[in-house]
């Protein structure tokens, strides 16, 4: 499970990076995207979200199930093992399912400000064909000016959710920072926790030879 989860997660890991640097892959990847988006891809992409979200759940309660035995007396180093993996699965499923969501805002904002571009340059046309007088009429002139007036609001309204936008990926990416390091400490813990359990093993098997 575990290496089915980071797998998936340096995946995402890797769509980021395309997004984030502006290469033909990006194309590529945006594009594929696009398809995906179309159809019934939506509605079986949700379902797993929502299958990992259950799973994640789930994990968490038998994490907090084992820490609440504790009040019996101390828990034994298989229920530590077993308490540091379920916190550990949990840990990574939410990791995964944040950058999933990343993903798809990532390419969402990059798909608006593709629109925002392709707006610019009809303004430029537009602009271009006003000044040097190439339009047929004064009805002409008007609506050209009305859609110009339009398309300035509209890239003025694109303009500040962009930078909103911005900021909130900016804030996404320091979680994402942060909940690698988390995943980075998991992963020791349970790593001295599993030679911790294999030296007791060993102990024990050398008091009942003794």
């Amino acid at each position: 499970m575990i290496e089915i989860l980071l797998s998936v997660i340096f995946f995402e890991m890797g769509l980021i990076l395309i997004f984030v640097f502006k290469t033909p892959l990006r194309k590529l990847v945006i594009m594929g995207l696009d398809r995906v988006k179309r159809g019934q891809a939506p509605l079986v992409i949700k379902a797993v979200g929502s299958t990992i979200f259950v799973l994640m759940l789930s994990t968490l309660y038998s994490f907090f199930q084992i820490r609440n035995d504790e009040g019996a007396g101390e828990l034994t180093p298989t229920d530590q093992i077993l308490a540091a993996r379920h916190l550990l699965d949990a840990s990574l499923m939410g990791f995964s399912l944040f950058l999933a969501l990343m993903i798809d805002r990532l390419h969402h904002y990059i798909r608006e400000l593709r629109i925002r571009r392709k707006n610019m340059e009809a303004i430029k046309k537009q602009n271009r064909i006003i000044e040097n007088g190439k339009t047929g009429s004064q009805d002409e002139l008007k609506a050209l000016a009305g859609q110009v007036t339009t398309l300035k609001e509209r890239v003025t309204h694109l303009e500040s959710d962009l930078d909103e936008k911005t900021k909130e990926a900016s804030t996404a990416e320091a979680n994402v920072d942060a909940l690698k390091k988390q995943s980075e400490g998991f992963l020791f813990e349970y790593d001295r926790l599993l030679e911790e359990n294999q030296n007791l093993r060993a102990q024990l098997q050398s008091s009942d030879r003794r």
